[in-house]
């Protein structure tokens, strides 16, 4: 790197982002595509293995029945992350990290009307289907079954690793694990180490997920959810590894199943064992959370699947349902509260905040900013 270079990067907006998970690591990178510098902060590894962020799969679908504007604005996420899986994973073969196979979404038969609605009014391809034709998955008595064929898996710790990969090796990107933050200036834009160092920013991006709340004031809910993770039978794993997604099954529509792509494990799981706790350190109550996941119906003959992996994991929500930054202070913004659905919506909730920085403007993007696949693209 030459003298000049040096100077000029010297010279560009610093951004410390707090928290390496999906928002952290997505941060990161479009501030970097920004021009931008980043020091990203993470008191553990580099992906962290504990972290909300980091699990097998992640599902990404747009359908929401009813609500046309989320679903136009989940439906430009396919993009997003394509835009994404295309950078990050230095276009190896079979590497991709967003598979496509495809999201079916059990409902009332009187709710496919207004689901083939919603998808008419967005251009989003979907399908009613017969649900005896997955005769693996468990679907509520008498329900109907919509097929949505560009929905499908993102291996979300596969784009974890990837994205850090990418990182290590951009000049403006500074990655430090073991670095444990306590306390953020939102106006002064400093931040304090456990060790007594401070590092401070031009901008700062709290993006500690559920723990953002040890670091800054604002209101939101915790909740703790099970996840079981299986081994299908022998003769079954060809037709798991081939399965779409699915929501809205089991014997109660709760529940929601993700397959066995890419060689990772079936992973299922019920909202009727989502439960609210004060703090993320709070004791499990013994209650069989997990024999509540196997019985809920989720999958046919599950007696017959090995139980590789229980998963208790944490997440925020928060008043209105807000998924997005929020602005704390003159030089920091916080996503405490991501949802259920804060991987898949990562993207989304970059974009709008890396634009507010300072430094930045509608067009930090470097293009035109009504360019929707933009921000993902690697400057030549």
């Amino acid at each position: 790197m030459t003298g000049a270079t040096c100077q000029a990067d010297r010279n560009r907006p610093r951004v410390v982002v707090v928290g390496a998970g999906v928002t952290g690591l997505l941060s990161a990178i479009r501030c970097v595509l920004a021009g931008h510098r980043v020091v990203l902060l993470e008191h553990g590894p580099i992906p962290h293995p504990e972290s909300t962020s980091f699990d097998q799969h992640r599902v990404l679908r747009a359908l929401a029945t009813g609500d046309v504007a989320g679903t136009g604005r989940a439906a430009r996420l396919h993009r997003r992350w394509c835009e994404l899986d295309a950078l990050i994973s230095g276009g190896l073969s079979g590497a991709r990290l967003y598979r496509r196979v495809g999201v079916l979404t059990a409902l009332p038969p009187d709710g496919v009307a207004s689901a083939v609605a919603t998808a008419e009014a967005t251009g989003l391809p979907i399908r009613v289907t017969d649900p005896a034709d997955r005769p693996h998955i468990g679907f509520p008595a008498g329900a109907a079954v919509v097929f949505e064929p560009h929905a499908g898996v993102l291996l979300a710790d596969r784009i974890l690793r990837a994205a850090v990969r990418w990182l290590r090796r951009h000049r403006l990107a500074d990655l430090r694990p073991g670095r444990e933050v306590v306390g953020v200036g939102p106006d002064t834009g400093r931040v304090l180490l456990a060790d007594g160092s401070v590092e401070s920013g031009d901008a700062v991006l709290v993006t500690a997920g559920p723990w953002s709340a040890a670091l800054i004031d604002l209101p939101v809910t915790l909740h703790r959810q099970t996840m079981v993770y299986l081994r299908p039978p022998a003769e079954l794993v060809y037709s798991w590894a081939a399965a779409p997604a699915a929501g809205g099954i089991g014997a109660d529509g709760r529940a929601w199943l993700l397959p066995a792509v890419a060689g990772t494990l079936l992973k299922i799981s019920t909202d009727a064992v989502r439960r609210g706790v004060t703090t993320l350190s709070d004791p499990d109550d013994g209650a069989g959370w997990a024999a509540r996941v196997l019985s809920a119906g989720i999958v046919a003959d599950v007696h017959r699947y090995d139980v590789v992996r229980v998963r208790h994991c944490h997440y925020a929500t928060a008043a209105g349902g807000d998924t997005g930054f929020v602005r704390i202070g003159l030089r920091a913004w916080a996503r405490p509260a991501s949802g259920g659905d804060g991987f898949r919506t990562a993207p989304h909730a970059v974009d709008a905040v890396v634009d507010e920085l300072p430094g930045s403007s509608r067009g930090c993007r470097g293009v035109d900013p009504m360019t929707p696949t933009a921000p993902w693209r690697t400057p030549s």
